[in-house]
């Protein structure tokens, strides 16, 4: 069978190179995968109202309140039980480890990734989870997108750009907003902005969202009409907006990375998955709205029923009070973040796309209402407008991406009467949180290990690169208890380089001996005895870690010490030498290949 599958692929190679120029196949690939991202996002929506719909039935109507408390840790279970038994791999966070293979995995992506969100991702958020289902899509189509690349030979450009059509397609999927979805996949796959890059990109988010169009017709995740026009005196409102968005990104970011590195201490999954679960029903018990991605909760937002919103809780008698119901959204923007960190510290399946605009929606509707009911004005500001404007206000600084942001709810509102106040808030917004997280919530991680992609390009091609490929072994090594006779007969008789690294008798690297520093004293035959390696050894200039420096810091340290050639060390341990000419070499190489 697999002979068969292999003759049939070779065969229709063989078609393509004849028929089919490079291009033009690219197109087709670029729509093949749009409509593949289009029906995962269709699947993994279905299957979570699905398990919603089964959670909400007869049989726990009744009691539904007090199964807010347990649905969650029976879907995180039920998650941890599928990744150790079945899938066996850990699956990662869905964007991060997207980016992560792009940039150090040449887009190269495991098959069980392929269903592996698919499955848990539904599971997470059906049962609580207080988490988006974006990410989780984009993943299974990034994944997806990667093993047809693989299959039809394609380079690691064309891989990583069709990953990106992946992306757009998803995002264009579930949102109906095809050019925000390119926007987004350029934004934060850092994709170039060219014509070739474009038009697959174009291509896969018009085929994603027609595929979406077939299944749902005009149904949106967040249906909204426009009724309330900005005018000129709302500047100052929006600019404050802006503000008060970045103070909030910055918040999710930090209680974000501060709550998953505390869960990290727990080394037990099981036990981890006890307590965060645990933790995560008791703030869905006392806080209902956290249950789940929340866009029930936007969608009341938009439509000004906050009351409707914030649904049954213990302040139930108190919600004729406007300050009650101010300071119980409040609530939900301080503990949504919370809850998502518990859910994906808990080994739960999902994104932070969804927790992101339902903190921006709750922010913006709560700053409307205090504006609104302080008495300063006479003339109330549009509580859904900035309720929109706040959701663009903290996808900006969260995620770094304020042309998506712009554009996103300039496409759900059907227009663009509200995009001055956008531009507003997004730029104000993004301007402040980069000055305190310079990376977004996506690529914090990957920027601390020097493994992210920018749109810079020379950064850009300095990550791409392999430092084991330019890593040359044949250097002789000399042992620290030799003499000076040891290192002329069995170091330079026998090497073509000029430079001999110290061991010790663990291998650890000790120094180096220049050939030019014994050239006064090596045809003396009477100092062979005399004069011992750690008498004429030298330190290294520079050292590279094979495991902690990346090639922006090898690159650094070339031009910090002015050496040509610098030793490589693993756990201390020698494993050879860099040298500058051959990393020019395979930087320029690598150049090409991202550039063509």
């Amino acid at each position: 069978m697999a002979k068969v599958r292999k003759s049939l692929l070779q065969r229709f190679l063989n078609w393509k190179s004849k028929n089919l120029s490079h291009r033009q196949f690219l197109m087709m690939l670029s729509a093949l995968i749009g409509f593949i991202a289009g029906i995962c996002a269709v699947t993994i929506k279905n299957l979570t109202h699905f398990i919603q719909l089964l959670l909400e039935g007869k049989s726990f109507i009744n009691y539904h309140q007090a199964f807010y408390f347990i649905f969650p840790v029976l879907g995180l279970l039920a998650v941890y039980l599928i990744i150790k038994f079945i899938l066996r791999k850990p699956i990662g966070q869905g964007i991060p480890a997207t980016l992560y293979a792009i940039s150090r995995q040449k887009g190269i992506m495991k098959r069980f990734q392929m269903y592996a969100s698919l499955i848990t991702a539904p599971i997470t958020v059906g049962f609580g989870g207080s988490v988006g289902l974006e990410a989780p899509t984009v993943a299974t189509g990034a994944s997806i997108s990667s093993n047809i690349s693989r299959l039809f030979l394609m380079n690691q450009t064309n891989r990583t750009l069709l990953i990106g059509c992946a992306a757009a397609g998803a995002m264009s999927s579930i949102f109906n907003a095809p050019i925000a979805a390119i926007i987004f996949a350029i934004e934060v796959f850092s994709l170039d902005l060219t014509l070739a890059s474009l038009l697959p990109l174009l291509t896969a988010s018009v085929s994603a969202v027609l595929t979406s169009y077939f299944f749902y017709g005009n149904e949106i995740i967040l249906p909204f009409q426009l009724k309330d026009a900005f005018t000129i005196s709302e500047v100052p409102y929006y600019i404050s907006l802006g503000i008060l968005a970045a103070a909030c990104s910055v918040y999710f970011t930090r209680v974000h990375f501060k709550l998953m590195k505390t869960m990290v201490k727990i080394r037990s999954k099981f036990a981890r998955l006890i307590i965060a679960g645990l933790a995560l029903g008791v703030l869905i018990y006392f806080i209902p709205p956290l249950y789940g991605e929340g866009y029930n909760v936007v969608n009341n937002l938009l439509q000004e029923n906050y009351l409707q919103a914030l649904g049954n809780n213990l302040f139930n008698a108190y919600l004729d009070n406007i300050w009650i119901v101010i300071c119980l959204l409040a609530g939900l923007v301080i503990f949504k973040i919370i809850a998502t960190s518990l859910t994906l510290s808990a080994g739960g399946v999902g994104g932070i796309f969804a927790p992101v605009m339902f903190m921006g929606s709750a922010m913006g509707h709560c700053f409307a209402l205090i504006l609104n009911h302080l008495g300063l004005f006479k003339n109330p500001i549009s509580v859904s407008n900035f309720t929109l404007v706040g959701m663009a206000g903290l996808m900006a600084g969260v995620l770094h991406a304020p042309l998506t942001a712009i554009f996103l709810i300039a496409e759900l509102t059907h227009g663009y009467e509200l995009f001055i106040p956008l531009m507003i808030t997004a730029a104000i917004s993004y301007m402040i949180t980069t000055k305190f997280q310079p990376h977004s919530v996506y690529t914090m991680e990957l920027a601390q290990r020097g493994d992210l992609l920018t749109h810079n390009k020379d950064h850009t091609v300095l990550t791409l690169m392999n430092i084991t490929r330019v890593i040359e072994k044949n250097f002789i090594p000399i042992e620290i208890d030799m003499n000076l006779g040891d290192v002329i007969h069995q170091g330079v008789v026998k090497s073509s380089r000029n430079i001999f690294p110290v061991i010790d008798e663990n291998r650890n690297f000790m120094g180096i001996i220049l050939l030019d520093d014994i050239r006064s004293i090596m045809f003396d035959e009477k100092l062979y005895h005399e004069v011992k390696v750690q008498d004429i050894m030298q330190q290294a200039p520079e050292i590279i870690d094979i495991e902690n420096d990346r090639m922006k810091e090898i690159m650094k340290k070339f031009q910090d010490s002015g050496a040509w050639n610098l030793p490589v060390v693993k756990k201390d341990k020698y494993v050879g030498f860099i040298s500058k000419s051959k990393l020019l070499t395979a930087y320029r190489q690598k150049l090409i290949e991202v550039t063509v």
